[in-house]
């Protein structure tokens, strides 16, 4: 009984974020390289914590390339790429993942990351680390695992990594002011500006603040909306249905550029009074990209837990991965058409959105406990 009591105590030391067994893992990996891998449409919280880990491991002689599969559109996600000199790799199916010994998978568990899952998986590269702050998927066997859901951002993880140590930070170090300043962008965009940040935040945060460049960091933060942008804003303004204080807008079709759009318009529709929660969603399309219905949630009540309400609204394909997930106050989902992807006839188009539109939105509305809109006008 004893022994099994320490092990409990090991484990659940790790999953805290002991950062000696994380430098322990990394020093055991020296000369290897590795790929770091994103979620498809990577945020300020993933790219941070992805160039993090990246300075992180020159210091043990280890290569990275931290790879994404989807689109960087959000203009503070380019700006952020732009300014800090960030290098992202977009994955493409020639890529040869031979070279690498193993994988990060930062701010996801592999559920958001594409074809990268089945990719790796198929060359034989064996997960090293998970960084993470979703609830846990049980997807991934990695060496090292810090999935931790009590905190608002994956980047406070790294900042209290690098806060205990694991490199030391200098002033004079343009690549560790870069990092701080891109963490402190990945913070405070995850936790809406603070509002939903922990304990923890506000500590990383406050570390982050001594080596972070502000007037970059105020750069990056003050990039107007595009013009595409302000269209998807407006179209969800313009066909949303509020229902039980849930606004609810589908906005058709998109490109995968323009796929960050969707999320800024959730935003929005969640400032409108007497609203709580807001989900908008749409079906993306473009070259070389398959079909997909992506959606964000957004919500203020704290009795919604948008992972449970997303997979419990969307389940799972048929490999087992839920469609989507989330975390406190925030959650989106994809959903491949697959065979029903394509077509350019405009009345297809036309019938095929309404098709999906109708069943997301059904979907949601058995969730809430209220009648689709027909059966609502019949029984009233």
């Amino acid at each position: 009984m004893t022994e099994k009591k320490d092990t409990d105590r090991s484990e659940e030391k790790v999953l805290a974020g002991d950062v000696s067994k994380l430098a322990a893992i990394l020093d055991a990996h020296r000369g290897e390289n590795h790929v770091i891998v994103l979620q498809e449409f990577p945020d300020p919280d993933a790219i941070s914590s992805g160039l993090a880990h990246q300075v992180i491991c020159r210091s043990f002689d280890i290569q990275t390339t931290i790879v994404y599969c989807g689109r960087v559109s959000h203009q503070q996600n380019i700006a952020m790429i732009k300014l800090l000199g960030i290098d992202l790799v977009r994955y493409e199916t020639s890529m040869d993942l031979k070279v690498y010994d193993g994988a990060v998978f930062l701010d996801n568990q592999g559920t958001s990351t594409g074809p990268m899952m089945a990719a790796l998986a198929k060359n034989n590269i064996p997960v090293v680390i998970v960084v993470d702050h979703h609830e846990p998927q049980d997807q991934l066997k990695p060496e090292f695992s810090d999935i931790r859901p009590k905190i608002g951002a994956n980047a406070s993880i790294y900042a209290q990594y690098l806060k205990d140590g694991i490199i030391e930070l200098k002033t004079g170090d343009k690549n560790h002011v870069m990092v701080a300043t891109a963490l402190t962008h990945g913070i405070i965009t995850d936790t809406n500006g603070f509002v939903f940040a922990y304990e923890a935040d506000f500590e990383a945060a406050a570390f982050l603040s001594r080596y972070r460049d502000a007037d970059l960091l105020a750069q990056i933060m003050n990039q107007a909306r595009s013009k595409q942008t302000m269209k998807v804003i407006h179209k969800a303004l313009g066909s949303r249905e509020i229902v039980e204080s849930f606004s609810l807008a589908g906005v058709g079709y998109l490109r995968a550029e323009d796929r960050d759009a969707i999320p800024q318009a959730a935003d929005f529709l969640l400032t409108e009074e007497n609203v709580h929660t807001a989900i908008v969603y749409g079906i993306v399309s473009g070259e070389n990209w398959d079909e997909a219905v992506i959606g964000s949630m957004r919500t203020n009540r704290i009795t919604i837990d948008p992972d449970q309400f997303i997979k419990e609204v969307f389940g799972k394909d048929a490999s087992g991965q839920y469609f989507g997930g989330g975390k406190m106050s925030a959650g989106g989902f994809h959903i491949p058409i697959g065979f029903l992807s394509g077509g350019e006839d405009a009345e297809f188009r036309e019938h095929k959105w309404e098709v999906f539109y109708e069943q997301v939105i059904q979907k949601i509305l058995f969730k809430i406990g209220v009648k689709p809109a027909k059966n609502r006008e019949e029984n009233a």
